[in-house]
């Protein structure tokens, strides 16, 4: 039991990071493909990343310290660690200097990006044998979030190809996801140990609140939002782009739709 539980923790220690650098990894490149200063582009880089790893310690020390796994307020603890990333990320996805990186990054990276829960499913599976979560926070119960991840493969891959129907169905998508996503999140919650509890199977859902589970709420919830949040919102910045492209008398929406494909 002892080897399933370090086995686990190194897995999700491990896709946390892996995510963490493919982020990383896009956000260097669509701040190269932004016409900003290189100066101004190294320094959000270094923000950005600085403000990931600072988020991601705080998480991993205050759950070794024991504090997520305080199931006595409400919201539970573990819940905070997937709100409070949310108005930081409508904040980028709404602001004027978001709006212009958001136009740097091609749509399918974004939604390709998503895939990233076939993992994140596998491994709530896999905690699930060990018994360490109940059977309702994996596909065999109620969560049926990693379609999300399966089928973010062919929208990201429609997207890429600029199918005449890609972003109607990116747009279903995104809004499947959000939905899938809050499915899971609202039972992930009510199999916690608190007086709201309604799943009373055992193991209760204290595992997200452990080191270093809690990089599922506190990271990877976050992560998944953000995509669909960032890529509803690329999707309705390239529309009006084109509809500013056909106004007779106006020219400045073609660019703006250039960079976003």
């Amino acid at each position: 039991m002892k080897s399933d539980s370090s086995i686990l923790a190194v897995a999700w220690l491990l896709l946390t990071a892996i995510c963490l650098l493919f982020v990383l990894a896009g956000l260097k490149a669509a701040l190269k493909r932004t016409v900003w200063e290189k100066k101004r582009q190294e320094r959000l880089f270094f923000a950005i990343t600085v403000i990931l790893l600072l988020w991601s310690a705080m998480l991993l020390v205050l759950s070794y310290l024991g504090f997520f796994a305080d199931f006595s307020s409400m919201p539970p603890r573990p819940a905070l660690a997937i709100i409070i990333p949310l108005p930081f990320v409508l904040i980028i996805a709404l602001s004027k200097k978001g709006t212009q990186l958001l136009r740097s990054f091609p749509q399918h990276w974004v939604v390709y990006m998503q895939s990233f829960r076939i993992i994140v499913e596998l491994l709530l599976l896999s905690a699930f044998i060990a018994g360490k979560l109940p059977v309702q926070m994996t596909y065999e119960g109620r969560n049926f979030d990693i379609m999300t991840g399966v089928l973010a493969i062919p929208v990201g891959y429609l997207l890429a190809n600029k199918h005449p129907y890609a972003a109607k169905l990116a747009i279903a998508f995104n809004i499947a996801g959000m939905i899938l996503l809050l499915n899971i999140l609202v039972i992930a919650v009510l199999s916690m140990p608190t007086s709201i509890r309604h799943f009373m199977n055992e193991p209760a859902n204290t595992l997200v609140a452990q080191f270093p589970f809690i990089l599922l709420p506190g990271i990877l919830v976050p992560l998944a939002y953000a995509l669909h949040i960032f890529s509803l919102r690329q999707l309705f910045i390239r529309h009006s782009s084109q509809f500013e492209s056909v106004r007779p008398g106006l020219i400045t929406g073609t660019k703006a739709t250039r960079i976003v494909q």
